[in-house]
């Protein structure tokens, strides 16, 4: 696989300019896009992506973070979290691992979301062309709730093993053994090689520069496989999302639950 470097476009969206989502929300109306006009905004790609290149290409990635999933982040504080709770699976009333489900709050985020979807359909936004998402199951059903009548029926998400959250230690972040995520989910694939057991997950929290390589592995891929796609959705998590932010040269931007980021993205062939 070539080596490549990645950029952020800026400019086509609010987002670019900020750090936070308290002023707009999770899902603001066109995604954020400054023109507030989805042709313009495919005109204006379409362009970058006209002009020929071996070594340059463009995508735009449509970042969705999952739905709330651990009400233990609200009931205790960070300090007790991170020092006693995270480390565990439940404290006798609830239970956060491994791997939990969307909150009925989740759930009804994703339906914002795919709501959302819906009124920017209506708009003109561009449709994915490929989908990605995180292997934990708060992502996988986020996806598949804000996609439901979306998702061209001839499109499989598939699911990468480098989507996934910040790793290693916290119970909520290790995942399901592939068979059971894909008895639950049979309209996902999972990326070659997938293992049946999480053999990544150790006692150990992840570095913040193991995630970015990460972020990058999967930018590669994106990049290297899809060669006629331009729009590509990626369902995952907060952790992972501002890793690829960084990995872009841009700021961090704190993604609400159930929220979408949309960052038009520069690969370069060295």
């Amino acid at each position: 696989m070539a080596a490549r470097t990645y950029e952020a476009i800026t400019g086509f969206f609010v987002q670019d300019a900020l750090t936070t989502s308290t002023d707009i929300g999770p899902t603001p109306d066109f995604f954020g896009l400054v023109s507030k006009s989805w042709a313009d905004f495919v005109d204006g790609i379409d362009k970058l992506c006209s002009k020929p290149s071996d070594t340059v290409s463009h995508k735009v990635l449509f970042l969705a973070r999952h739905g709330q999933d651990n009400v233990a982040m609200i009931k205790y504080s960070q300090k007790e979290w991170d020092e006693t709770w995270a480390v565990l699976e439940g404290d006798g009333e609830l239970t956060w691992g491994p791997d939990p489900r969307l909150t009925p709050i989740g759930e009804e985020q994703a339906r914002s979301a795919h709501a959302a979807w819906k009124r920017e359909l209506l708009r003109g936004v561009p449709v994915p062309q490929r989908f990605y998402c995180s292997p934990l199951t708060r992502a996988i059903r986020t996806l598949e709730l804000t996609f439901e009548g979306v998702l061209p029926s001839h499109l499989k998400p598939v699911i990468l093993e480098n989507c996934r959250e910040h790793n290693g230690a916290h119970s909520c972040d290790k995942r399901r053994a592939k068979s059971a995520v894909q008895s639950e989910f049979p309209n996902f694939v999972f990326e070659e090689g997938f293992e049946e057991e999480d053999v990544s997950w150790t006692s150990k929290r992840e570095t913040r520069e193991n995630m970015e390589r990460r972020a990058k592995l999967v930018l590669d891929r994106i990049f290297q496989d899809n060669h006629d796609d331009t729009y590509i959705s990626v369902t995952a998590h907060s952790g992972w999302i501002k890793s690829v932010l960084r990995v872009v040269g841009r700021e961090d931007y704190d993604l609400p639950t159930g929220g979408v980021i949309v960052v038009v993205v520069k690969g370069t062939v060295r």
